[in-house]
């Protein structure tokens, strides 16, 4: 039996966007216990040149919805970028599986061959068939940017671990 272009994205990124909200939660009551503003998490970075706290997470849901939107041949959602609070994030996240779950299984099914297009700043945009799409950009990109997420929390003290990341089976 093969499996679903559906099921091998969508139930995932909804999960894995559950587990986050678990996270920010930690990461508020870390915040309350230790006694400072949850701003603070919004600029982490564990390098200098990279994408703070708040960046990671609106890749992430860019991420999950850009992926079952154009693998349903859907006209994308667009959200300005403008979370400035945990709280804003976690509203963020929770629209995020909003969409993801609202799209039809039969609307993603046959769409390993669909020609995607990924554009880009500068230059050609990144064309794919629909499967390699998912399986070599769209998951990677995706579980990059939650790890990331995860990895600033867990820099930061939020006692957080695999469990928290895995979630529950």
């Amino acid at each position: 039996m093969t499996i679903s272009m559906h099921s091998a994205c969508a139930p995932i990124f909804a999960k894995t966007l559950g587990n986050m909200l678990l996270w920010l939660e930690a990461a508020k009551k870390h915040a309350e216990t230790k006694k400072f503003d949850t701003a603070v998490y919004l600029g982490l970075r564990l390098a200098p040149d990279m994408l703070p706290f708040s960046r990671q997470i609106q890749i992430c849901s860019d991420a999950a919805k850009g992926c079952v939107g154009r693998l349903a041949g859907q006209e994308l959602p667009r959200w300005d970028d403008n979370e400035a609070t945990l709280d804003e994030l976690i509203v963020r996240i929770r629209k995020t599986i909003d969409y993801v779950q609202s799209i039809p299984a039969s609307a993603v099914e046959g769409s390993e061959e669909r020609a995607i297009e990924i554009p880009r700043r500068n230059g050609e945009p990144l064309k794919f068939r629909g499967e390699d799409y998912l399986r070599h950009y769209a998951l990677p990109n995706f579980f990059f940017h939650a790890t990331t997420t995860y990895a600033l929390l867990r820099h930061a003290g939020v006692d957080l671990g695999k469990a928290d990341f895995l979630g529950r089976p």
